[in-house]
Protein backbone atom coordinates (compact mmCIF):
# COMPACT_ATOMS: atom_id res chain seq x y z
CA UNK A 1 0.00 0.00 0.00
CA UNK A 2 1.43 3.49 -0.27
CA UNK A 3 2.26 5.92 2.13
CA UNK A 4 -0.73 6.16 4.90
CA UNK A 5 0.62 9.79 6.86
CA UNK A 6 2.92 12.44 6.17
CA UNK A 7 4.42 14.27 9.36
CA UNK A 8 5.61 17.99 8.69
CA UNK A 9 6.36 19.23 11.61
CA UNK A 10 10.11 19.03 11.18
CA UNK A 11 12.48 20.51 8.44
CA UNK A 12 12.06 17.45 5.89
CA UNK A 13 9.11 15.56 5.95
CA UNK A 14 8.78 11.80 7.53
CA UNK A 15 6.86 9.20 4.89
CA UNK A 16 5.00 6.86 7.08
CA UNK A 17 3.61 3.37 5.45
CA UNK A 18 1.64 2.52 8.40
CA UNK A 19 -1.96 3.92 10.34
CA UNK A 20 -0.57 2.63 13.22
CA UNK A 21 2.02 5.30 14.87
CA UNK A 22 1.83 6.26 18.37
CA UNK A 23 2.14 9.50 19.35
CA UNK A 24 5.20 9.53 21.31
CA UNK A 25 6.20 7.52 17.97
CA UNK A 26 5.62 10.36 15.78
CA UNK A 27 6.86 12.47 18.35
CA UNK A 28 10.48 10.31 18.01
CA UNK A 29 9.92 10.63 14.17
CA UNK A 30 9.69 14.54 14.16
CA UNK A 31 12.77 15.07 16.34
CA UNK A 32 14.72 13.65 13.66
CA UNK A 33 13.07 15.13 10.86
CA UNK A 34 14.13 18.68 12.41
CA UNK A 35 18.04 17.83 12.09
CA UNK A 36 19.93 19.80 9.67
CA UNK A 37 21.90 17.09 7.91
CA UNK A 38 18.97 15.20 6.79
CA UNK A 39 18.37 14.85 3.31
CA UNK A 40 15.08 14.72 1.20
CA UNK A 41 12.49 12.84 3.87
CA UNK A 42 12.53 9.95 6.85
CA UNK A 43 10.99 7.31 6.01
CA UNK A 44 9.32 5.01 8.53
CA UNK A 45 8.35 1.58 8.01
CA UNK A 46 5.48 -0.51 8.76
CA UNK A 47 6.68 -2.51 11.92
CA UNK A 48 7.29 1.58 13.71
CA UNK A 49 7.94 1.71 16.98
CA UNK A 50 9.77 3.47 19.72
CA UNK A 51 13.35 3.98 19.64
CA UNK A 52 16.65 5.41 21.67
CA UNK A 53 16.69 8.57 20.18
CA UNK A 54 15.38 7.50 16.59
CA UNK A 55 12.44 5.03 16.01
CA UNK A 56 13.15 1.42 15.17
CA UNK A 57 11.58 1.07 12.18
CA UNK A 58 12.97 4.00 10.84
CA UNK A 59 15.43 5.06 7.38
CA UNK A 60 17.27 8.20 7.73
CA UNK A 61 19.41 9.96 4.92
CA UNK A 62 22.12 12.02 6.10
CA UNK A 63 24.57 14.10 4.53
CA UNK A 64 27.89 15.42 5.95
CA UNK A 65 27.14 13.12 9.36
CA UNK A 66 25.95 10.25 11.23
CA UNK A 67 23.74 9.39 14.50
CA UNK A 68 25.57 6.90 16.44
CA UNK A 69 22.64 5.93 18.07
CA UNK A 70 20.40 5.87 15.29
CA UNK A 71 22.57 2.95 13.97
CA UNK A 72 22.44 1.24 17.46
CA UNK A 73 24.28 -0.86 19.39
CA UNK A 74 22.94 -4.33 17.99
CA UNK A 75 25.06 -3.25 15.24
CA UNK A 76 24.74 -5.21 12.11
CA UNK A 77 22.01 -7.42 13.13
CA UNK A 78 20.04 -9.00 10.97
CA UNK A 79 19.22 -12.31 9.15
CA UNK A 80 19.75 -15.30 7.37
CA UNK A 81 18.00 -17.93 5.81
CA UNK A 82 18.44 -20.80 3.21
CA UNK A 83 16.29 -23.14 1.40
CA UNK A 84 17.61 -27.19 1.94
CA UNK A 85 16.58 -30.16 -0.11
CA UNK A 86 14.59 -31.67 2.76
CA UNK A 87 10.69 -31.66 2.79
CA UNK A 88 8.43 -31.96 6.30
CA UNK A 89 8.04 -35.48 5.92
CA UNK A 90 12.11 -36.03 5.83
CA UNK A 91 11.68 -34.41 10.08
CA UNK A 92 11.58 -35.98 12.81
CA UNK A 93 8.01 -36.42 14.85
CA UNK A 94 9.52 -35.28 17.53
CA UNK A 95 11.81 -32.03 16.84
CA UNK A 96 12.71 -32.24 20.86
CA UNK A 97 16.32 -33.70 20.58
CA UNK A 98 17.45 -31.64 17.17
CA UNK A 99 16.36 -28.19 19.59
CA UNK A 100 18.78 -29.46 22.22
CA UNK A 101 21.40 -30.84 19.67
CA UNK A 102 21.66 -26.95 17.86
CA UNK A 103 21.41 -25.56 21.43
CA UNK A 104 24.59 -27.11 22.34
CA UNK A 105 26.21 -26.26 19.37
CA UNK A 106 25.49 -22.85 19.17
CA UNK A 107 25.71 -20.92 22.29
CA UNK A 108 23.31 -18.61 23.03
CA UNK A 109 22.23 -15.69 25.69
CA UNK A 110 25.34 -14.36 27.09
CA UNK A 111 27.90 -17.18 26.14
CA UNK A 112 30.15 -17.66 23.91
CA UNK A 113 32.46 -20.88 22.75
CA UNK A 114 35.12 -22.35 25.22
CA UNK A 115 37.47 -21.80 22.86
CA UNK A 116 38.25 -20.64 18.90
CA UNK A 117 39.35 -23.78 17.27
CA UNK A 118 35.30 -23.82 15.73
CA UNK A 119 35.65 -19.82 14.40
CA UNK A 120 39.37 -20.29 13.49
CA UNK A 121 38.34 -19.93 9.84
CA UNK A 122 35.83 -17.05 10.78
CA UNK A 123 38.22 -15.41 12.68
CA UNK A 124 40.69 -15.32 9.99
CA UNK A 125 38.53 -13.15 7.83
CA UNK A 126 37.34 -10.87 10.28
CA UNK A 127 40.55 -10.44 12.93
CA UNK A 128 42.35 -8.29 10.34
CA UNK A 129 39.95 -5.45 10.89
CA UNK A 130 39.92 -4.48 14.57
CA UNK A 131 43.76 -4.48 14.65
CA UNK A 132 43.49 -0.33 13.56
CA UNK A 133 40.32 0.15 15.78
CA UNK A 134 42.00 -1.50 18.70
CA UNK A 135 44.90 0.45 18.48
CA UNK A 136 42.90 3.58 19.27
CA UNK A 137 40.60 2.14 21.55
CA UNK A 138 41.70 -0.61 23.02
CA UNK A 139 39.01 -0.72 25.75
CA UNK A 140 36.79 -1.55 22.98
CA UNK A 141 38.13 -5.32 23.21
CA UNK A 142 35.41 -8.28 24.86
CA UNK A 143 35.14 -12.07 24.56
CA UNK A 144 34.53 -10.96 20.42
CA UNK A 145 36.34 -14.18 19.32
CA UNK A 146 34.72 -16.44 22.03
CA UNK A 147 31.08 -14.85 20.73
CA UNK A 148 31.39 -15.05 17.01
CA UNK A 149 29.04 -17.62 15.91
CA UNK A 150 26.82 -17.02 19.09
CA UNK A 151 22.96 -16.23 19.36
CA UNK A 152 22.78 -13.68 21.77
CA UNK A 153 19.75 -13.43 23.74
CA UNK A 154 16.72 -11.04 23.05
CA UNK A 155 14.47 -11.09 19.94
CA UNK A 156 17.59 -13.25 18.52
CA UNK A 157 16.82 -16.87 17.21
CA UNK A 158 17.43 -19.69 15.25
CA UNK A 159 14.86 -21.53 13.31
CA UNK A 160 13.48 -24.25 10.97
CA UNK A 161 10.90 -23.33 9.08
CA UNK A 162 8.25 -24.77 6.57
CA UNK A 163 7.51 -23.18 3.17
CA UNK A 164 4.11 -23.05 0.76
CA UNK A 165 5.94 -26.60 -0.70
CA UNK A 166 6.71 -28.07 2.79
CA UNK A 167 10.53 -27.33 1.96
CA UNK A 168 12.44 -26.39 4.99
CA UNK A 169 14.51 -23.80 5.76
CA UNK A 170 16.89 -22.95 8.17
CA UNK A 171 16.57 -19.18 9.36
CA UNK A 172 18.02 -17.17 11.85
CA UNK A 173 18.32 -14.03 13.60
CA UNK A 174 21.65 -12.21 15.38
CA UNK A 175 24.08 -8.98 15.24
CA UNK A 176 28.01 -8.25 16.35
CA UNK A 177 27.31 -9.18 19.82
CA UNK A 178 29.36 -7.92 22.85
CA UNK A 179 31.92 -5.89 20.76
CA UNK A 180 28.95 -4.54 18.35
CA UNK A 181 27.88 -3.44 22.10
CA UNK A 182 30.71 -1.96 23.38
CA UNK A 183 31.32 -0.30 19.42
CA UNK A 184 27.92 1.08 19.85
CA UNK A 185 27.84 2.27 23.78
CA UNK A 186 31.95 4.09 23.09
CA UNK A 187 30.55 6.24 20.06
CA UNK A 188 26.79 7.11 21.36
CA UNK A 189 28.94 8.32 24.28
CA UNK A 190 31.16 10.32 22.07
CA UNK A 191 28.90 11.66 19.92
CA UNK A 192 27.15 13.35 22.89
CA UNK A 193 30.54 14.65 24.40
CA UNK A 194 30.57 16.13 21.04
CA UNK A 195 27.41 17.71 21.26
CA UNK A 196 28.17 19.33 24.67
CA UNK A 197 31.77 20.43 23.74
CA UNK A 198 30.24 22.70 20.38
CA UNK A 199 27.16 23.47 22.58
CA UNK A 200 24.87 22.53 20.16
CA UNK A 201 21.32 21.69 21.49
CA UNK A 202 19.46 18.90 20.04
CA UNK A 203 15.54 17.81 20.77
CA UNK A 204 16.63 14.46 21.91
CA UNK A 205 20.75 13.41 23.16
CA UNK A 206 20.38 10.67 21.75
CA UNK A 207 20.50 12.14 18.19
CA UNK A 208 24.12 13.06 19.21
CA UNK A 209 26.04 13.10 15.92
CA UNK A 210 29.52 13.01 14.38
CA UNK A 211 30.05 15.79 11.17
CA UNK A 212 31.54 14.07 8.33
CA UNK A 213 35.79 15.30 8.08
CA UNK A 214 36.14 14.98 11.98
CA UNK A 215 38.43 12.16 13.18
CA UNK A 216 35.44 10.66 15.35
CA UNK A 217 33.35 10.37 12.47
CA UNK A 218 36.20 8.67 10.01
CA UNK A 219 36.73 6.24 13.04
CA UNK A 220 33.15 5.54 13.64
CA UNK A 221 32.42 4.18 9.81
CA UNK A 222 35.37 2.19 10.13
CA UNK A 223 34.31 0.59 13.24
CA UNK A 224 30.49 0.07 12.41
CA UNK A 225 31.75 -1.32 8.74
CA UNK A 226 33.84 -3.74 11.01
CA UNK A 227 30.93 -4.30 13.26
CA UNK A 228 28.85 -5.15 10.37
CA UNK A 229 30.76 -7.21 8.64
CA UNK A 230 31.48 -9.23 12.24
CA UNK A 231 27.69 -9.49 12.35
CA UNK A 232 27.79 -11.01 8.77
CA UNK A 233 30.06 -13.79 9.70
CA UNK A 234 28.97 -14.69 13.44
CA UNK A 235 25.33 -15.47 11.10
CA UNK A 236 27.37 -17.49 8.51
CA UNK A 237 28.90 -18.99 10.78
CA UNK A 238 25.81 -20.37 13.45
CA UNK A 239 24.16 -20.99 10.04
CA UNK A 240 27.21 -23.13 9.13
CA UNK A 241 27.35 -25.17 12.62
CA UNK A 242 22.88 -25.91 12.48
CA UNK A 243 23.71 -27.24 8.93
CA UNK A 244 26.37 -29.70 11.10
CA UNK A 245 23.75 -30.76 13.42
CA UNK A 246 21.21 -31.41 10.58
CA UNK A 247 23.72 -33.16 8.40
CA UNK A 248 24.39 -35.61 11.62
CA UNK A 249 21.02 -36.28 12.68
CA UNK A 250 18.57 -36.46 9.24
CA UNK A 251 19.14 -37.82 5.89
CA UNK A 252 21.27 -36.42 3.33
CA UNK A 253 20.48 -33.27 2.00
CA UNK A 254 21.83 -30.18 0.05
CA UNK A 255 21.65 -26.27 -0.33
CA UNK A 256 19.09 -25.55 -2.84
CA UNK A 257 18.93 -22.03 -2.85
CA UNK A 258 22.03 -19.25 -1.51
CA UNK A 259 21.67 -18.05 1.85
CA UNK A 260 20.12 -14.76 1.68
CA UNK A 261 22.18 -12.60 4.55
CA UNK A 262 21.04 -9.01 5.00
CA UNK A 263 21.42 -6.38 7.76
CA UNK A 264 19.09 -4.05 9.41
CA UNK A 265 20.51 -1.93 11.66
CA UNK A 266 23.32 -0.43 10.13
CA UNK A 267 24.30 2.53 8.40
CA UNK A 268 25.65 2.59 4.34
CA UNK A 269 26.76 4.61 1.51
CA UNK A 270 24.26 5.20 -0.73
CA UNK A 271 22.46 7.28 -3.77
CA UNK A 272 18.83 9.10 -3.11
CA UNK A 273 17.31 12.18 -4.12
CA UNK A 274 19.61 13.45 -6.54
CA UNK A 275 22.77 12.88 -3.80
CA UNK A 276 25.01 10.43 -2.23
CA UNK A 277 23.74 10.06 1.14
CA UNK A 278 24.75 7.47 4.48
CA UNK A 279 21.59 5.66 5.14
CA UNK A 280 21.00 4.94 8.03
CA UNK A 281 18.51 1.62 8.63
CA UNK A 282 17.05 1.01 12.24
CA UNK A 283 14.85 -1.66 11.99
CA UNK A 284 14.52 -1.69 8.65
CA UNK A 285 15.97 -3.77 5.45
CA UNK A 286 17.42 -2.75 1.58
CA UNK A 287 14.38 -3.50 -0.74
CA UNK A 288 16.07 -2.50 -3.71
CA UNK A 289 14.79 -3.70 -7.11
CA UNK A 290 15.36 -7.41 -6.79
CA UNK A 291 16.78 -7.34 -3.27
CA UNK A 292 16.01 -10.87 -1.43
CA UNK A 293 15.28 -10.05 1.98
CA UNK A 294 14.26 -12.10 5.27
CA UNK A 295 10.89 -10.51 6.88
CA UNK A 296 10.34 -12.53 10.39
CA UNK A 297 7.56 -12.35 12.30
CA UNK A 298 6.98 -13.93 16.05
CA UNK A 299 7.85 -17.60 16.97
CA UNK A 300 3.89 -18.15 16.75
CA UNK A 301 3.57 -16.37 13.14
CA UNK A 302 4.42 -16.99 9.54
CA UNK A 303 7.33 -14.86 8.28
CA UNK A 304 8.38 -13.76 4.17
CA UNK A 305 11.28 -14.52 1.86
CA UNK A 306 10.72 -11.63 -0.49
CA UNK A 307 12.07 -9.08 -3.41
CA UNK A 308 12.36 -5.79 -3.31
CA UNK A 309 10.92 -3.22 -5.67
CA UNK A 310 12.84 -0.28 -5.40
CA UNK A 311 10.24 2.22 -4.08
CA UNK A 312 11.82 5.10 -4.37
CA UNK A 313 9.72 7.14 -1.17
CA UNK A 314 10.79 4.53 1.07
CA UNK A 315 14.18 4.69 0.34
CA UNK A 316 14.58 1.24 -1.27
CA UNK A 317 13.43 -0.12 2.17
CA UNK A 318 10.58 -2.11 3.96
CA UNK A 319 10.16 -3.69 7.16
CA UNK A 320 12.70 -5.22 8.98
CA UNK A 321 10.09 -7.82 11.08
CA UNK A 322 6.54 -7.64 12.56
CA UNK A 323 7.77 -4.96 15.30
CA UNK A 324 7.04 -4.62 18.87
CA UNK A 325 3.45 -3.21 20.12
CA UNK A 326 4.45 -3.43 23.60
CA UNK A 327 7.46 -3.56 25.65
CA UNK A 328 8.92 -6.80 27.29
CA UNK A 329 8.20 -5.83 30.82
CA UNK A 330 4.16 -4.84 29.62
CA UNK A 331 4.53 -8.71 27.69
CA UNK A 332 5.67 -10.29 31.76
CA UNK A 333 2.86 -8.06 33.39
CA UNK A 334 0.43 -9.15 30.82
CA UNK A 335 0.65 -12.76 29.57
CA UNK A 336 1.66 -16.07 31.54
CA UNK A 337 3.58 -19.03 30.43
CA UNK A 338 0.10 -20.94 29.66
CA UNK A 339 -0.60 -17.90 27.28
CA UNK A 340 2.88 -18.68 25.94
CA UNK A 341 2.30 -21.81 25.11
CA UNK A 342 -1.24 -21.74 23.75
CA UNK A 343 0.46 -18.87 21.09
CA UNK A 344 3.06 -21.24 19.90
CA UNK A 345 1.57 -24.54 19.75
CA UNK A 346 2.83 -26.83 16.73
CA UNK A 347 5.84 -25.04 17.69
CA UNK A 348 9.29 -26.93 19.57
CA UNK A 349 10.87 -24.18 21.67
CA UNK A 350 10.75 -22.86 25.08
CA UNK A 351 7.95 -22.11 26.92
CA UNK A 352 8.89 -21.01 30.08
CA UNK A 353 8.73 -17.45 31.87
CA UNK A 354 12.84 -17.08 30.70
CA UNK A 355 11.14 -15.80 27.40
CA UNK A 356 7.80 -14.77 27.80
CA UNK A 357 9.11 -10.83 26.93
CA UNK A 358 9.10 -12.80 23.73
CA UNK A 359 5.54 -14.10 23.26
CA UNK A 360 3.75 -14.02 20.24
CA UNK A 361 1.15 -11.60 21.12
CA UNK A 362 4.13 -8.94 22.23
CA UNK A 363 4.28 -8.40 18.53
CA UNK A 364 2.15 -6.71 15.58
CA UNK A 365 0.20 -8.81 12.94
CA UNK A 366 2.68 -9.53 10.49
CA UNK A 367 -0.12 -10.12 8.19
CA UNK A 368 -0.92 -6.13 8.61
CA UNK A 369 2.66 -5.09 7.89
CA UNK A 370 3.05 -7.03 4.72
CA UNK A 371 -0.47 -5.79 3.65
CA UNK A 372 0.99 -2.06 4.26
CA UNK A 373 4.28 -2.78 2.84
CA UNK A 374 2.73 -4.43 -0.67
CA UNK A 375 4.30 -1.48 -2.61
CA UNK A 376 7.78 -2.23 -0.98
CA UNK A 377 8.38 -5.70 -1.90
CA UNK A 378 6.65 -8.80 -3.57
CA UNK A 379 6.64 -12.11 -1.30
CA UNK A 380 8.86 -15.06 -2.94
CA UNK A 381 8.04 -17.51 -0.27
CA UNK A 382 6.02 -17.90 2.59
CA UNK A 383 7.40 -19.56 5.73
CA UNK A 384 6.31 -20.98 9.40
CA UNK A 385 8.46 -22.01 11.97
CA UNK A 386 8.47 -25.58 13.40
CA UNK A 387 11.36 -25.12 15.84
CA UNK A 388 12.63 -21.96 17.33
CA UNK A 389 15.39 -21.60 19.42
CA UNK A 390 15.94 -18.37 21.79
CA UNK A 391 18.85 -16.93 23.63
Amino acid sequence: MPIRKVLSQGRVPVKIYTDEVADNVQAQLANVATLPFVHHHVAAMPDVHLGIGATVGSVIPTQGAIIPAAVGVDIGCGMNAVRLSLKARDLPDSLGKLRARIEQAVPIGSAGHKDTHTQRHALARVAPGLSVIQSKYPNLDANWKLQLGSLGGGNHFIELCLDENQDVWVMLHSGSRGIGNRIGQFFIAAARREMERHCIRLPDRDLAYFNEGSVLFDDYVEAVGWAQDYAMENRRLMLELVLRVMHADLRPFTLTSEAINCHHNYVAREHHYGADVWVTRKGAIRAGAGDLGIIPGSMGARSYIVRGKGDAESLCSCAHGAGRRMSRNEAEKNYTVEDLRRQTLGVECRKDSGILDEIPAAYKDIEAVMKDQSDLVEVVHTLKQVLCVKG
